[in-house]
């Protein structure tokens, strides 16, 4: 495949005059690169040509440019366009612009936006509103990576800060490099600035360039600390292909010139092959050739090969390996420059098996020296803890997907007179939501709706999830009046809460008395149940009980809002309670509106969404909208109250008559 062609605009507009005298230009690159695998590396050379385009110039800023902030900008830019063109797959637009920040000490800060046109949430308003400048935006903390992100982590420890900017259309991350190899230096004599600038500019150039590695700084403080910053990286990562991404960049170019990282397929059994999951190389044009021989000829290490280090053979070209007959005459070598080397390979190893294998290479030596061997296997060794990890979440994240649609229904029925519209967003932490809702067809008819919300989440959640729906629709099939319906929901399950507790107890007998603590608990369970049936001249009659559960708000067609249940305790509490259902006419253009706590408990610091009435403010202005304009308007404003994505579960049901 061949490379993508960049298109660069750069554009250098004056700054302002600062104390002193000093002048700081803002200096802007641009392009736009198609969504596809390779866009990355055509973005990375994009950044470093861009850097050096701008050191040309003479820029004092520019020319405080260190190997570093290359490097870092880099890495940036590589995970940011890779996460968007995983994500997203549209054209991703990406801009550097190096700032004057002004002040009364000189600094500068190198911002790299990397812009998508497929947000992962919509943005108010029909027409596109102006972004905030980054410091406005989503800045600061990491958050967790399981609400936020994969390979932000990463972005978050080299940037100074970054952020998301939502408009319509488009979501744009953005990352902060601060330039603190600047001192502002006046005005050099006659080109020295320039002849600074050039010589910056062949550092940072995006051309093949070999720097001479000081095996020397792994002594007895320098490899624990490489170990330490590692471990920080690959700790918390969710996915093992940006583990071995992050692997790759650590070990390139500061241990190996280029390196490769297999990982064995989950499950796939003893014949399945190792997939190539990553290819880093430190000079760009390397990589894809280098990727080309490593997958026509797999690696493959004995089979009593342990974690320490295997001599394998150098790859000579894309068709065989060094000294293996096949070679091809005249087959273009994966290295520039022909350069052949050493290479050693480290079996990817974590609880006793085997995981994957990363293979390193040193251009132009006979051997790995035996500090940088022993280094990297160490490392090996944490790479492969952090593989396990992030196997270990997908497969719960897999299992808990599974489970979670296996205990909510694949289809909720159509009721008569009523369009309806339902959101239900799990919250991602891989594990099954309490959240469930059902609507269905009963005898007589009559139409029945559910919205409920168990105590905790995962195993404990889906158990009672997965007793309460089947119930509901047994008893409510039977016959049994709304009121009638909790009563023997609410005795089921203080019953099988009953049946646990005496397991419980007889565990703790054959225990020998010892106290066990198996996490059996009590089965708290709110929920909202309604019965609908229709009316001759339009419009449907409302049946509602409400148990612990945020009361459902009743939106009439000129914008007044009131509730249409009164409060009652949770079902799974207490014995001797008789629950009450109130009715009510859903008339032609009214509309229910039915939420679980996710809604109205989504926080923003010390504030809840539903603080002074704001669920039943924001109903209020959806007065006149269909079913599916109301719940889009609602499930827009619960995002957009904090910056955090919600940390709970969010349903809501939207039943309009028609």
């Amino acid at each position: 495949m061949a490379p993508i062609p960049l298109q660069r605009d750069t554009v250098q507009r004056p700054g302002t005059t600062r104390a002193g005298g000093a002048h700081g230009p803002r200096l802007a690159s641009r392009t736009s690169l198609p969504g596809i695998p390779l866009a990355p590396s055509a973005a990375r050379r994009f950044v470093r040509a861009a850097l050096a385009e701008w050191t040309g110039l003479g820029v004092p800023a520019a020319v405080g440019f260190s190997d570093r902030l290359a490097d870092d900008a880099v890495t940036v830019t590589n995970e940011l366009v890779t996460n968007a063109v995983v994500h997203a797959g549209t054209t991703v637009d990406l801009v550097l612009r190096l700032e004057d920040e002004g002040g009364d000490e000189p600094s500068a800060a190198l911002v790299l936006e990397v812009t998508d046109h497929h947000p992962a949430r919509p943005v108010s308003g029909d027409e596109p509103e102006p972004g905030p400048e980054p410091d406005a935006a989503v800045a600061g903390e990491l958050p967790d990576p399981a609400e936020y992100g994969r390979g932000l982590q990463l972005v978050a420890t080299l940037a100074d800060s970054w952020g998301i900017t939502y408009r319509t259309g488009l979501k744009t991350v953005w990352a902060r490099l601060p330039v603190d190899d600047w001192s502002a230096p006046p005005t050099p004599p006659d080109g020295e600035a320039l002849r600074r600038g050039l010589r910056a500019a062949e550092i940072l150039a995006p051309a093949a360039r070999r720097t001479e590695r000081d095996d020397a700084v792994w002594d007895s403080r320098g490899a624990p600390a490489f170990l330490a910053e590692a471990s920080d990286l690959l700790a918390g990562q969710l996915d093992e292909d940006l583990v071995a991404a992050i692997a790759g960049q650590l070990l390139v170019p500061r241990l190996a010139d280029w390196c490769a990282i297999w990982l064995e397929t989950e499950g796939g059994g003893p014949a399945a092959e190792p997939r190539l999951a990553r290819v880093w190389h430190s000079d760009e044009t390397g990589s894809e050739p280098l990727r080309t021989a490593l997958e026509r000829a797999p690696l493959s290490l004995p089979a009593g090969a342990g974690s320490g280090p295997v001599p394998v053979p150098w790859p000579a070209h894309p068709g065989a390996p060094a000294g293996q007959p096949g070679e091809a005459e005249g087959a273009p070598p994966p290295h520039p420059g022909g350069r052949d080397g050493a290479a050693l390979a480290f079996r990817i190893t974590a609880g006793g098996r085997a995981l994957g294998t990363v293979l390193v290479g040193r251009e132009g030596v006979t051997q790995v020296p035996e500090t940088v061997a022993s280094l990297i296997e160490d490392f090996v060794r944490r790479l492969g803890l952090a593989v396990g990890a992030a196997r270990a979440y997908t497969r719960q994240a897999t299992i808990s997907r599974i489970l979670q649609r296996g205990l909510l229904p694949s289809k909720v029925a159509d009721i008569p007179g009523v369009t309806s519209s339902l959101v239900y967003e799990p919250s991602d932490d891989g594990v099954v939501g309490g959240d469930f809702y059902d609507i269905f067809p009963c005898p007589g008819d009559r139409w029945c709706f559910v919205l409920g919300d168990v105590q905790g989440s995962g195993p404990e959640a889906a158990v009672v999830t997965g007793l309460a729906r089947p119930w509901l629709r047994l008893l409510s099939r039977e016959g049994f009046g709304v009121g009638e319906v909790l009563d023997r929901l609410n005795r089921l399950l203080l019953d099988d809460a009953m049946e646990a507790a005496e397991a419980a107890a007889l565990m703790v007998a054959a225990a020998g008395g010892q106290q066990l603590h198996d996490g059996t608990q009590s089965r708290f369970l709110s929920l909202l149940y309604g019965e609908v049936v229709p009316l001759p001249g339009g419009g449907v009659r409302c049946t509602v009980a409400s148990a612990g559960h945020p009361l459902p708000l009743l939106l009439r067609p000129d914008g007044s809002v009131r509730p249409a249940a009164e409060p009652q305790v949770l079902l799974g509490v207490v014995e001797d309670v008789a629950y009450e259902s109130q009715v009510f006419d859903l008339a032609p253009g009214d509309t229910l509106l039915c939420v679980t706590d996710g809604v109205t408990e989504r926080r923003s610091g010390p504030l809840m969404f539903d603080d002074g009435d704001g669920l039943a403010r924001v109903l209020a202005g959806c007065a006149g909208l269909p079913a599916e304009a109301t719940a889009e308007k609602i499930r827009r404003a619960v995002h957009e109250f904090a910056e955090q994505p919600p940390d709970d579960d969010v349903a809501l049901l939207v039943l309009h008559a028609d």
